[in-house]
């Protein structure tokens, strides 16, 4: 888990803000599924980009996606500022959210394949369900977790270097009155995962996936490696062509391999 100190938020605590409904999306409730895939969003990403895969998973699987606050229906809510602020308050919500007796996957691309991590290690050490698998994408293991400083540019460098990583709207960030709603969450996240520290002595005892672009700037061999040592069991590891964001055209042999053929 992490090392970094914990800070106070008003949304950790009971309250409307944590409440289940505030943060599980499902773009295809499925009542009767025997597994739920749970799928955290890059930073500055939101739970409507994992929609699609939705029409993809097989139809004994409901996608559950989380949406962060700051964005979309949540803009009006205060960023969490620490990887421990925001995967506590996701832990909780998952305990009292998810429906009982269901086999439990986790699918987290960059910021949110670290989250993913954390809050697997939250629900294997503690009540409430915990996931089967695990499976990180686009994001170093956590021995190659390294700060950053993007989050401190002025703004229009910032700008310039999210749009070049791509994952948020160019037009988001060009309209001046739609940039700043959303560029304080996105700015929010990178300062999250730029500052996050986590437990390196930490292990996962469920399986680890994970999945990369082929043209990744930010992925070598010895970053996906190193999720090797990031859990006690099973490791595997799959390069698909594409970038970062290599996932948006690739989805399909991405629920492929985490479902075998099973597809909906």
């Amino acid at each position: 888990m992490t090392t970094e100190p914990k800070t106070t938020s008003p949304h950790a605590g009971a309250g409307p803000a944590s409440s289940p409904d505030r943060w599980l999306r499902r773009p295809k409730p499925r009542p009767g599924a025997r597994t739920t895939l749970v799928c955290f969003p890059h930073a500055g990403g939101t739970a409507s980009f994992f929609a699609p895969w939705a029409r993809l998973v097989p139809l004994d699987v409901e996608l559950i996606a989380v949406q962060y606050p700051g964005r979309q229906d949540r803009f009006a809510e205060r960023p969490m500022g620490t990887m421990t602020e925001l995967a506590d308050a996701v832990t909780a919500v998952l305990r009292a959210g998810l429906p009982p007796g269901r086999e439990l996957l986790f699918f987290g691309h960059s910021m949110g394949a670290a989250l993913a991590w954390e809050i697997a290690l939250r629900l294997e050490a503690g009540p409430g369900p915990a996931p089967r698998h695990v499976f990180a994408s686009g994001r170093q293991g956590p021995r190659r977790q390294h700060t950053g400083t993007l989050h401190l540019l002025p703004e229009d460098l910032f700008v310039d270097e999210i749009t070049e990583m791509g994952g948020t709207d160019p037009q988001l960030l060009d309209d001046p009155d739609m940039r700043e709603i959303v560029l304080p969450p996105i700015r929010a996240d990178y300062r999250l995962i730029e500052t996050y520290r986590p437990d390196l002595t930490a292990r996962l005892r469920c399986p680890i996936g994970v999945f990369t672009g082929d043209e990744d700037p930010e992925m070598g061999p010895e970053d996906v490696e190193a999720w090797r040592e990031a859990t006690t069991g099973a490791f595997t590891a799959q390069v698909l062509p594409g970038d970062h964001f290599y996932l948006v055209d690739q989805a399909e042999p991405i629920v492929s391999a985490m479902f075998g053929t099973r597809t909906g």
